[in-house]
């Protein structure tokens, strides 16, 4: 399982897959992950990423090719793939696309704690919730669609694919959850409501 790898954050996968194309230093694989759009699927920063880097060195995962300098620039050391690199990547990846796992998205939590909140200004905030999940859905879209006019092949927009059908699940679970809180047949809504009435007239007697 991926918790029981010794580089389990998936910033080191793309520091093993960067280097499996050429070896490079933690700056120019930094530049790699901004030019290629990855801060949108990986968090990361150039002091997790020197991190990173040095946990796969002494997994023994990438080396140290050469030390140099460019310029004015401070000394740098690029760093190769290793054979036992090159197979963690395969079994990470493999692991991965086969393993579902398990994630804490934040709206989940959310959801799980809304009842503090009155149902009227929760179905305010879903309403401007999914204003915001439909301008991300354009911008996507948007983006996919420049990105196949400029000849990228269909392979590189997968994670862009997917970014985008799981908002457009979240959009359409976020609309019929507005249309059941909308609808007097639904059981919950009264209790939740008189919840928040009895803790209103509470908070007038003191």
């Amino acid at each position: 399982m991926a918790g029981k790898r010794s580089v389990s954050n998936v910033l080191g996968l793309a520091v093993l897959s960067y280097l499996s194309q050429q070896p490079m230093h933690p700056y120019a694989l930094g530049r790699m992950l901004r030019d290629h759009g990855d801060a949108r699927s990986i968090k990361f920063n150039p002091g997790s990423l020197y991190m990173v880097v040095g946990q796969l060195a002494r997994a023994g995962f990438v080396a140290e090719q050469e030390t140099g300098r460019d310029g004015q620039r401070p000394e740098h050391t690029v760093y190769a793939l290793t054979e036992d690199g090159r197979r963690e990547l395969r079994d990470w990846l493999r692991e991965l696309v086969a393993q579902p796992q398990h994630e804490y998205p934040a709206f989940v939590a959310a959801l799980a704690f809304v009842s503090a909140l009155p149902p009227g200004e929760v179905t305010e905030l879903l309403a401007r919730r999914l204003d915001l999940v439909a301008r991300q859905q354009a911008e996507i879209k948007g983006l996919i669609q420049d990105s196949l006019a400029q000849g990228v092949p269909g392979l590189f927009l997968l994670e862009e694919e997917y970014r985008l059908a799981q908002l457009d699940a979240e959009y359409g679970f976020v609309q019929r959850l507005i249309a059941r809180m909308a609808d007097p047949a639904t059981d919950w809504i009264t209790l939740w409501a008189d919840h928040h009435k009895q803790i209103d007239r509470e908070r007038g007697r003191q």
